[in-house]
């Protein structure tokens, strides 16, 4: 089925139609990832957003039931140059397009992306439309300039209710914004007590689980639109340890008195070079974000700079002068993407061994 890819610019794609028949409106934003398809689409930090994959083809090595970062997937549709009719891995379940047939995900392949990533990268973002070729461009257009698209992507993707996913080790209460399970994952395999909570939980109520650090997760959108998760963390700082991720890491930084800004087109793929500053180490990083931290407004908070992006220079690690709390722009955990800075789920656990001790020596 012919479907087309309309831009709120009136720049206008021709391509074929998979997955869901569904017409859909979101933000255009690409990703350079050549590998992890399946990761990218179950992300929820790609909660309404409409995909599009750099490399040529996607879905040659199918679905499979291990790589999913969330079992209800928020992307909005994906824009890919060709898709694998007939998978081929020992692990594959199903096809591309009958896993975004059954999620009702639409899709469109066949389209030129290279051009299409030039446009994004020159202009920004900018709002795009699935539709059948029936529809008139001029319609479509209209409509594109005149959507407001939603705020409330966190709301979303944030489990509606609290629950635990018990281990032996230290406590975590992780705040889910659009948890990677890859996050869950980390912190399951160095046996801590986890208990995951909605973004509207407040820093009362997560005292009162009385943990020993707090994990901030990754999630989509403006961290300015969880105004009230920013003032939870503020008041979380200094009482317990806290590793942030991503949005976690913006929402630490305008807790701490920060500001943030959205990039032009935001970073997405699997290749990152992100330096250190203390070890003067570079890492290769996996990255979803379209917010940064403003450096210029790090100077009047208590927080030092220790990662930068190499590609553009922005902030993509921070850490508090005086409480034990740290935060990266990007995913530790990776999935999708090389696994360079997952060491730094140890660091959290030495952090809260630390914190704990020092309590036992005041008690």
């Amino acid at each position: 089925m012919k479907k087309q890819l309309i831009l709120e610019d009136g720049t206008v794609f021709i391509g074929e139609g998979f997955g869901s028949d569904k017409e859909i409106i979101g933000e255009v934003v690409f990703t350079t990832g050549m590998t992890g398809y399946q990761e990218v689409l179950s992300d929820p930090s790609y909660c309404g957003q409409i995909v599009t994959f750099t490399y040529p083809l996607v879905g040659n090595y199918g679905i499979n039931r291990d790589d999913f970062e969330t079992i209800r997937p928020a992307v909005k549709a994906l824009v890919v140059k060709e898709a694998a009719d007939f998978p081929s891995n020992f692990r594959s379940e199903m096809s591309l397009d009958e896993y975004l047939k059954m999620k009702q995900i639409p899709a469109i392949c066949g389209i030129d992306t290279r051009k299409l990533t030039r446009i994004i990268r020159r202009y920004g973002t900018l709002k795009g439309a699935i539709v059948s070729v029936e529809e008139k461009a001029e319609e479509v257009i209209h409509r594109l300039q005149a959507a407001v698209l939603p705020t409330d992507q966190v709301d979303q993707v944030s489990t509606k209710s609290a629950y635990p996913n018990p281990g032996r080790g230290y406590r975590v209460v992780l705040m889910d914004f659009g948890m990677k399970h890859g996050i869950l994952r980390e912190l399951n395999n160095r046996d801590c007590d986890i208990i995951v909570v909605p973004h509207d939980t407040t820093a009362e109520e997560i005292l009162q689980l009385n943990p020993d650090g707090i994990m901030l997760s990754n999630g989509p959108g403006d961290p300015k639109d969880v105004p009230h998760a920013i003032e939870t963390v503020s008041k979380l700082i200094g009482k317990v340890p806290i590793f942030g991720i991503c949005l976690g890491h913006q929402l630490f930084a305008l807790a701490s008195g920060a500001d943030t800004f959205k990039l032009k087109f935001g970073h997405r793929g699997s290749n990152h070079p992100v330096k250190d500053l203390a070890t003067g180490k570079t890492a290769l990083t996996s990255q979803n974000h379209s917010y940064a931290v403003d450096e210029e407004t790090i100077a009047n908070t208590e927080l030092k700079i220790t990662h930068v992006a190499l590609n553009d220079g922005t902030i993509e690690g921070l850490a508090h002068k005086k409480y034990p709390a740290f935060t990266v722009q990007y995913h530790p955990e990776a999935s999708p993407g090389p696994e360079d800075d997952n060491h730094l789920f140890d660091r959290f656990i030495n952090m809260m061994k630390e914190h704990a001790g020092k309590e036992l020596q005041h008690a």
